[in-house]
Formats: structure tokens, C-alpha cells, sequence
């Protein structure tokens, strides 16, 4: 909370703050006052009352150190501090768009670092931040499709689905690419932004599912939405540790692809397909994406204000009256 408090505040007249340099020097002038009034010459008689120290001697220092305080909550006072606000406000339209995510188990192949799936999820975490005039909504799928996040101007909502996403979401297995990408397009079916797009996720491996690819594709075409679709992963052999009678084997495995119905799918509808084969090309790829559907977005900040001087100055004064009254009572000086 403090941290949070320190990045927002500024002082109005920060170069009042300069006067708090002059704290060490009262603690030192203090010091050296305190040190000339104590005798000069001790008396080896006086040993035995040195146990009968009071509470009075032991807070000796108290007001002065109270007094220092108040000093400081006056300069900060008199350095008016604020708490700044900024608000953005967005003019101007900006695209719908739906993140398609496949979270089947071959997602979770280590082909990426640490895996598919998340390394999908943390490139998309970039790309919403840098799409601030979109409407952005979360579909997922394996063997079945699920909105996670309806279309929403609340980036913060979108970023924290994207985050929660895990594969066997869903529980069933398998991969349907139609039926993602049907749900995809049936969140965009009634919007009237004048660009509609998917960015559909895959390994490209459809296993069927309750849609058809080409009746999801024909979805798109008839509600003039734009399928970009990514191709994660490669047609390669990995090494694999299974389990058998002997006891745990690695055997070879090829990582299965099918890039020819994504790229089916994106030239059909308008939209482009890209094959990444590792996190910087999954990078470069959302970066292409984001300046191929470019929208003319004008941001116009708003800094509010609160000033928050108050309660420095309360505290400083407070200090003051109490340093006096501890001065003139428990702590007075008779002659």
C-alpha cells in the first residue's frame, strides 16, 4: 500500500524539501549543546547513584526528537504533496476481436519454452496491451469450445483469463478446430464494428468435433469475419520417455501439424496464416497481426489531483503542542 501510495505522489513545490537538510544539522547542534552542559570534572563519590536513574532521565531526548519530527511533517506539509490520477480516454473505433486458444494436451508439448500453451499465453498477454481501443474477448477449446471472456473494453479482465488458462480446461480431450472457431465467430456474430477478427491458436490438428471446420469457415465468410490463424509447432521428432513392462523407454515421436487446413481457413475469410516454430516467432507473428489491422485510436489523458498536504500538517502541529507540553510539565528545567 505505501508503495503504491510513493508511485503516485508528487509535490507541488519539490524544492521545499531542500530545508530537510536542515534536520542533521539541528540533531548535531543539539549534540554539541548537550555535551557542553554536562560537567566537566566527575566526582568518584557520586558511583553510587548511578542506578537511581528515573524514567524522567532515560526519555531525556524525547521532546527534542518529537520536535524534529514535527520539523519534517512541516517541510513535507509546506512541499504540498498530491496524489496524481491519470485517466485515458479513447476516440475514435477500434476493431472486435476474439483470442481463439487450443488447450488440448499437445499444446502442452515442450517444443517452446516452457510449453505451447504458454507460450501462447504470454505473447497475447503483450498483444492486448498494445491494442488500448479494442474490444477483445477469450474463446477456448479442445474437444469442446467455451467462452472464457465475452468481447469487453476491460483489458484488466482480459489479461487475467488469459493468465488462468490451463489445458484440460475443459476436461474432455481431443482438438475441434471448427468448433472454436464457430464459437469464435458466433461472439462477433452481432457486432457492428466495421472489422471483426479471430486469431485462432492451434497445432492445426483437428480431431472433429460437434462443427465443421468448413461450417465454421462459412460462419466467418457470412458475418465478414477475418480468421488469422497460427500454426504452433512442427512436424519434427521428439524424445519421448514412456513407460513399458521393462520399466521407463525414450522412444521417438513426431509432433503431428496440419498447417494446410489453417491456412484454409485464414486465406478463405480474408485473414493470413502464420507457422511459428518457436517463442520469437510466435512474438513476431502477434507483432504482424498488430500492425496488419491497425485502427486510428486517439488517446486523451486526464491527471486529477488530490492534495494530501492535511495530514502532514495536523501531524506537524500535533508534535509541536506536544514537545511544548512535555517541555513545560514532565520534562521543565528548574533553575
Amino acid at each position: 500500500m505505501l508503495s503504491q501510495w510513493l508511485q503516485h505522489i508528487e509535490f507541488t513545490y519539490p524544492w521545499v524539501l531542500g530545508f530537510l537538510f536542515l534536520v542533521p544539522v539541528l540533531i548535531f547542534e543539539y549534540a554539541r549543546r548537550n555535551k557542553r552542559a554536562q560537567a566537566s570534572m566527575l566526582i568518584t563519590t557520586t558511583h553510587f547513584i548511578e542506578d537511581t536513574k528515573s524514567i524522567k532521565t532515560s526519555l531525556l531526548h524525547f521532546p527534542f526528537v518529537l520536535r524534529c519530527f514535527a520539523f519534517v511533517c512541516l517541510i513535507v506539509a509546506a512541499a504540498m504533496p498530491r496524489l496524481k490520477y491519470t485517466e485515458e480516454q479513447t476516440t475514435g473505433e477500434g476493431i472486435d476481436l476474439v483470442l481463439c486458444f487450443d488447450i488440448s494436451g499437445s499444446m502442452t508439448e515442450q517444443d517452446f519454452q516452457p510449453n505451447r500453451l504458454e507460450a501462447a499465453k504470454a505473447v497475447a498477454e503483450q498483444f492486448v496491451q498494445r491494442r488500448p481501443g479494442d474490444r477483445i474477448g477469450i474463446v477456448i477449446f479442445s474437444s469442446l469450445s467455451f467462452t472464457l471472456c465475452p468481447i469487453t473494453t476491460d483489458h484488466h479482465a482480459v489479461l487475467v483469463q488469459i493468465q488462468n488458462i490451463q489445458s484440460g480446461y475443459l476436461q474432455e480431450e481431443g482438438t475441434a478446430i471448427g468448433s472454436g472457431l464457430a464459437t469464435s465467430v458466433d461472439r462477433l456474430r452481432t457486432s457492428k464494428s466495421k472489422s471483426k477478427v479471430v486469431i485462432l491458436l492451434t497445432d492445426g490438428v483437428d480431431v472433429g468435433g460437434s462443427v465443421p471446420p468448413d461450417l465454421a469457415r462459412q460462419m466467418a465468410q457470412k458475418y465478414s469475419v477475418k480468421v488469422y490463424t497460427i500454426g504452433i509447432g512442427s512436424e519434427r521428432e521428439i524424445n519421448e520417455v514412456v513407460e513399458s513392462p521393462l520399466g521407463q523407454i525414450t522412444q521417438k515421436r513426431k509432433l503431428e501439424f496440419n498447417e494446410g487446413l489453417l491456412k484454409d481457413l485464414a486465406y478463405n475469410t480474408g485473414g493470413q496464416y502464420f507457422h511459428a516454430t518457436d517463442n520469437d516467432a510466435l512474438q513476431k507473428i502477434y507483432a504482424s497481426i498488430n500492425q496488419l489491422e491497425k485502427t486510428k485510436i486517439k488517446l486523451t489523458t486526464y491527471n486529477r489531483y488530490t492534495n494530501e498536504f492535511l495530514p502532514w500538517l495536523l501531524a506537524g502541529i500535533g508534535l509541536l503542542l506536544i514537545e511544548t507540553l512535555l517541555r513545560y510539565t514532565a520534562f521543565r528545567k528548574f533553575p
